[in-house]
């Protein structure tokens, strides 16, 4: 090990978690437009989704709770947007883009040609923000 190279350390499992004020309505959504599937519920505010290459945890929250006592923030489901977000890669942008619109969800901004791949600016019908990011090939 070189002086640069950080201690090795084991590697982490990830699991993402989505906050939403109603479950069986994420559900609907995330397994509609992106084929999650839930797995689980181990109870009845909580939901595992495999998301096929990572697990999601989806939790029923009210607005307004607070989401950590470290902290004033409270939960809301206007639209939001936060730096830690959702990027989905998809093979059939158009068609996925489709049913954001058409599960409720918005698709705010398209970006076709200004980068390697299209990508869309999204939010789900609780206000949480993702990108849609499609195959250039296509």
């Amino acid at each position: 090990m070189t002086a640069r190279e950080p201690e090795a350390v084991a590697r982490s499992s990830v699991h993402l978690s989505i906050d939403v004020p109603n479950l069986d309505r994420g559900i609907h959504f995330y397994g509609r437009v992106f084929g999650f599937r839930e797995t689980s519920r181990p109870f009845p505010t909580m939901a595992i989704l495999d998301a096929h290459n990572v697990t999601v945890c989806m939790h029923e929250k009210a607005a307004g709770t607070q989401s950590s006592p470290a902290g004033d923030e409270v939960r809301r489901y206007e639209r939001h947007w936060t730096p830690v977000h959702l990027d989905l890669h998809v093979a059939e942008f158009d068609a996925v883009l489709a049913n954001v619109r058409a599960e409720g969800g918005l698709v705010e901004s398209e970006f076709r040609t200004q980068g390697p791949k299209p990508v869309a600016f999204c939010s789900d019908p609780f206000g949480n923000g993702f990108c849609v990011i499609g195959d250039r090939s296509r």
